[in-house]
């Protein structure tokens, strides 16, 4: 499951995220967050504010991709996120993928870029089943790939009607 933490393109930093990104100003290709709940400390990760700060610590055409908590049960946050990641990107997608150890065993992730022309639903490269084997990726295809961005309908509904009411 983490074998992208091989490439020598992957730097992992575990620090407070919020502080992080202040520090850096038009540095990275991508961001993402893989935060606690939004309780406690973590709050900050789940508001516009981190965001913005992630806006701005993106060199241009970059993308983020923040962890956005299980529509079951916590849809009021789903949404919310997805509402400040629209806001300050324009191109904003929720993808959902199941995690078997979190609960409901189904996680969220907001996605936001900077290029308004991202289509989130489509990998950039298809793969066939040898290229996924031979970089031994044991769960990702690219059918799982754009399943991710098929919800449930309740969940359309709940960003779609948060995107109506911010225009």
């Amino acid at each position: 499951m983490a074998k992208g933490f091989d490439s020598s393109k992957v730097n992992v930093h575990v620090a407070d995220g919020f502080k992080f990104m202040e520090e850096h100003i038009q540095y990275y290709d991508v961001i993402i967050t893989d935060s606690s709940d939004p309780i406690g400390p973590a709050v900050s990760l789940f508001q516009r504010s981190y965001f913005e700060l992630m806006k701005r610590a993106l060199r241009s055409g970059g993308i983020v991709c923040s962890q956005a908590d299980t529509f079951w049960g916590h849809l009021k946050n789903v949404t919310s996120m997805y509402n400040h990641c629209k806001k300050v990107f324009g191109k904003a997608a929720y993808a959902t993928s199941y995690v078997s150890t979190y609960p409901a065993g189904q996680i969220g992730f907001v996605l936001g870029s900077l290029d308004k022309n991202t289509d989130f639903s489509n990998p950039l490269h298809m793969m066939n089943n040898q290229q996924r084997k031979d970089l031994k990726l044991r769960y990702y295809t690219s059918d799982i790939h754009k399943m991710a961005f098929v919800l449930p309908g309740f969940v359309k509904d709940a960003l779609d009607d948060t995107a109506e009411n911010d225009l």
